[in-house]
C-alpha cells in the first residue's frame, strides 16, 4: 500500500541529526514563537513539583492518588537511559521518514509512537520490553495496585519536535465502554470497557484501574513540550475543557522542571495534555502501560516471543496477556497513515 495524499516520504530525515528534525515550516523566529516562547520561560510549571526518589514508595503511592500522578527520578541507570534513547532515536527516525511536512500524528510536529506502529505498541523492542519490570519502578507499581498480580498492556510513549507550537488539548486516555456503527460499515466498533447497566457509577468512580508510566528522556523545562497535569482531576465528573475555555493556569501546569531518566505515572484518567515545544531539541517520553489486577479490556499480542523469553519471572508474569505464541509472528513495522488523521477527517 501507498501512504495517504497528505503524508510525504522524506527519505532524508534517516541521516539528519535528532535535533534537528523539527522547524518544518514553522519559523523558530516568528514573533508569536519568540512571544510565547519567552512568556512560557517565564511562567510555566507547576509550582512546588514534588520529585520523590525511587525508595519513596509510600510518599510516591500517596502524592499518586492525591494528585492522579507523580514524578520519580534516577529510575533509569545512565546504560538504561542511553539504551532506550538510542531505541528512540531509530524509531523517530523511521517515523519521520515518512512525513516531509512534520504532519504528525496527534497535532503538528506531535507523534504518539504507538499509533504510529501495527501492533499500536512498540514492546517488540527490547528498549521497551525493558521498562515493564525495572527495579526501581516495580515496588511502587506494586504499592499502587497493591498487588504484584497487575499486568502488562504493551507500551509505546509520545514525542514532540521543536516547532510544535500549539497546545494539544486536555484529554484522559480511558473512558466508559461506548458502540457505534460508522457510516457505511454494519460491525458495531466498541470502545472501552467499563459500563454499569444501573447507570450510577462511571469509570472515574473506580479504584485506578489502568497506568501509564512515562519515562523521560531529556530533561522537562518550561518550553520543550513537557506534559500538562492538572491535580487532582481523576475522579472528577466535570466536563474537560477545550482549548478555547481551558484558565490559563491549566495551560502552564506542566510537569517541570524535571530531570531525564525520571518516570511521570500516570492514573489515566487525570487530565493531561502535551504543551508547545520552542526548543531546540526533541522531547520523547518512551511508556510503559498497565492495567490493575481487576481491570481488563482486550490486548493485542504485540510481544514476540522471543523478547518475552527474556524478561524477568515477574515480567513473564506481568506481559503473559501480551505475549504471542512460540510458533506465530508478531508482524511489526509502521501503518501507511502513521496513525494520523487527514486534515478533513480531523475537522470532522
Amino acid at each position: 500500500m501507498t501512504a495517504p495524499s497528505h503524508l510525504i516520504a522524506d527519505p532524508e530525515a534517516l541521516s539528519t541529526p535528532l535535533n534537528e528534525l523539527g522547524w518544518v515550516n514553522v519559523d523558530p523566529n516568528a514573533r508569536d514563537v519568540v512571544e510565547l516562547r519567552e512568556y512560557l520561560t517565564a511562567n510555566n510549571g507547576i509550582r512546588g513539583l514534588e520529585i520523590l526518589n525511587p525508595d519513596q514508595v509510600d510518599e510516591a503511592t500517596r502524592v499518586f492518588y492525591r494528585d492522579g500522578f507523580v514524578v520519580v527520578r534516577d529510575v533509569l541507570t545512565d546504560e538504561q537511559l542511553a539504551f532506550i534513547r538510542r531505541g528512540c532515536d531509530e524509531v523517530i527516525h523511521e517515523i519521520l521518514s515518512r512525513d516531509a511536512n512534520r504532519f504528525g500524528n496527534r497535532g503538528s510536529h506531535r507523534y504518539s509512537f504507538g499509533g504510529s506502529s501495527l501492533t499500536g505498541h512498540l514492546v517488540h523492542r527490547p528498549e521497551w520490553s525493558m521498562l515493564i519490570d525495572l527495579p526501581s519502578v516495580t515496588p511502587i507499581l506494586t504499592s499502587i495496585f497493591g498487588s504484584t498480580n497487575y499486568i502488562s498492556r504493551g507500551g509505546g510513549g509520545d514525542f514532540c519536535l521543536p516547532g510544535a507550537k500549539e497546545y494539544q488539548a486536555l484529554h484522559a486516555d480511558m473512558g466508559d465502554r461506548r458502540e457505534f456503527t460508522p457510516p457505511g460499515s454494519k460491525r458495531i466498533h466498541t470502545f472501552g470497557s467499563f459500563h454499569d447497566p444501573r447507570g450510577k457509577l462511571n469509570y472515574r468512580d473506580l479504584p485506578c484501574p489502568y497506568v501509564c508510566c512515562n519515562f523521560l528522556m531529556v530533561d522537562f523545562t518550561a518550553t520543550n513540550g513537557a506534559t500538562r497535569q492538572i491535580p487532582g482531576t481523576q475522579h472528577s465528573q466535570q466536563p474537560i475543557p477545550d482549548l478555547t475555555g481551558e484558565p490559563e493556569w491549566m495551560k502552564l501546569s506542566a510537569v517541570c522542571p524535571a530531570p531525564a531518566g525520571s518516570v511521570l505515572i500516570r492514573d489515566v484518567r487525570a487530565w493531561h495534555g502535551g504543551t508547545p515545544n520552542l526548543s531546540g531539541e526533541v522531547r520523547a517520553i518512551p511508556n510503559a502501560e498497565f492495567y490493575a489486577p481487576w481491570f481488563r479490556e482486550p490486548m493485542r499480542r504485540s510481544m514476540p516471543y522471543a523478547i518475552f523469553d527474556a524478561l524477568s519471572e515477574h515480567g513473564k508474569d506481568l506481559c503473559r496477556f501480551i505475549v504471542a505464541d512460540s510458533k506465530d509472528e508478531v508482524k511489526t513495522g509502521y501503518r501507511d497513515d502513521i496513525g494520523s488523521v487527514r486534515p478533513r477527517q480531523k475537522r470532522g
